[in-house]
């Protein structure tokens, strides 16, 4: 096992595009850190660059104390798990396993007993005589896991490979590589577009926008405390609403209606609050809820509004409703920016619409008004023209 150290890491095309920007990294000995963001953002560039698949046009990197800048992949000692498995199709499960030590010319007895100890891990003992082609997309995965815990390297990188599995196999393979990883305590990198396997398998994630981390921390700290806007987008599902808000004081004006801003936000924003300004206000559709099944103590700590509820989605443990709004034009143009990246559409239009996720015992009905109510603790204020979050709550 080895800490990872990156440091002004860059990948510059011939034709002078960069995929990667000056990327400065940490990764501890041990820890899982995953890389995310939308198709294009640079991280599996920033993957095959560490385990020395693409050539490094600046800056250092260091698995423990050496540079590897110049190294083959061979001489790096990390094993990769790809997103097409990568198994020979005529070599059964234990001699895809054993592959790779062959070629390190361990000795026999030394493969048995490491192939049959992670195939034990893995749960492929019964397997190992089988060829892939007779073994489940999620069997599969597991030997392409097992070919890299049997080499015992310094390091486990994941290029997506949970893509090619349906829903349930991926949820089934996000707990095996979670289970994996505290049993061998491997430094691991893995690289993903799906939040949910970075929020649920990471110790740390680190958010990319066209080459550039956006911001590296803990998953409830991404969700609870973004940077800017772009982890503010893409890190939540269903996305966080971004309305368009004017500022004046203590006093927030929405598209839907006015609130206080609570005392420890508005202490946090200080002299930046001061006369009138546009601001985007960020909330998580969570933090919406029906009036009628909130407690009137409560009550007085949010703000209260009439919508139409435009469409409802009931899922049995939660309901999402779909309300209209118009005043979308004053944030469009980095909306619009925002939407781009994301791959998502935005409509910065006339009419835009919230997400709320209200109570599944709601009673609310589609094409009706409907009595919202909003905690107000728990917005987020990032400036139009830079996407920075604005009075940011502290981070755990």
């Amino acid at each position: 096992m080895a800490a990872i150290t990156m440091r002004g890491i860059t990948k510059r095309y011939a034709d002078g595009t960069e995929a990667v920007k000056s990327v400065d990294l940490d990764i501890a000995d041990g820890e899982f850190v995953i890389l995310v963001g939308p198709s294009g953002c640079g991280k599996s560039t920033l993957l095959r660059m560490i385990v020395g698949l693409e050539d490094i046009s600046d800056g250092e990197m260091r698995i423990g104390d050496d540079i590897v800048n110049d190294r083959a992949p061979k001489d790096r000692d990390l094993a990769m798990v790809f997103q097409n498995y990568a198994l020979y199709p005529h070599l059964s499960v234990r001699e895809n396993m054993a592959f790779p030590l062959r070629l390190q010319k361990v000795p026999e007895a030394e493969i048995m007993k490491r192939v049959e100890e992670a195939a034990a891990v893995l749960e492929l003992t019964e397997n190992l005589d089988r060829k892939p082609a007779n073994l489940s997309g999620g069997q599969r995965q597991r030997v392409a896991m097992g070919r890299a815990i049997v080499r015992d390297p310094k390091a486990f990188l994941f290029d997506e490979p949970l893509s090619n599995l349906d829903a349930n196999l991926r949820v089934q393979m996000r707990t095996e590589i979670a289970r994996i990883q505290k049993k061998y305590g491997t430094t691991t990198v893995y690289v993903t577009h799906d939040q949910t396997e970075a929020m649920t398998l990471a110790d740390r994630v680190a958010v990319l926008r066209k080459g550039v981390v956006q911001q590296v921390d803990s998953p409830r700290n991404l969700y609870n405390s973004p940077a800017n806007l772009f982890v503010a987008g893409f890190i939540g599902s269903p996305s966080m609403n971004l309305v368009p808000g004017l500022l004046t004081g203590t006093s927030l004006q929405l598209p839907f209606g006015t609130l206080e801003l609570p005392s420890d936000v508005a202490q946090r924003l200080g002299n930046a609050q001061a006369g009138e300004r546009q601001v985007i206000v960020g909330i998580r559709p969570e933090h919406f809820e029906d009036a009628s099944m909130v407690s009137d103590d409560v009550k007085g700590q949010g703000m209260l509004f009439q919508n139409r509820i435009e469409n409802i989605e009931w899922l049995g443990s939660e309901l999402y409703a779909y309300l209209p709004y118009t005043g979308g034009d004053a944030i469009g143009r980095q909306l619009d920016q925002l939407a781009g990246d994301l791959d998502m559409e935005q409509s910065s239009g006339d009419e835009s619409q919230l997400v709320a996720r209200l109570d599944a015992a709601s009673r609310v009905r589609e094409g009706e008004d409907a009595e919202i109510w909003l905690d107000s603790r728990k917005i987020h204020l990032f400036d139009p023209e830079t996407g920075e979050a604005l009075a940011r709550p502290p981070v755990a």
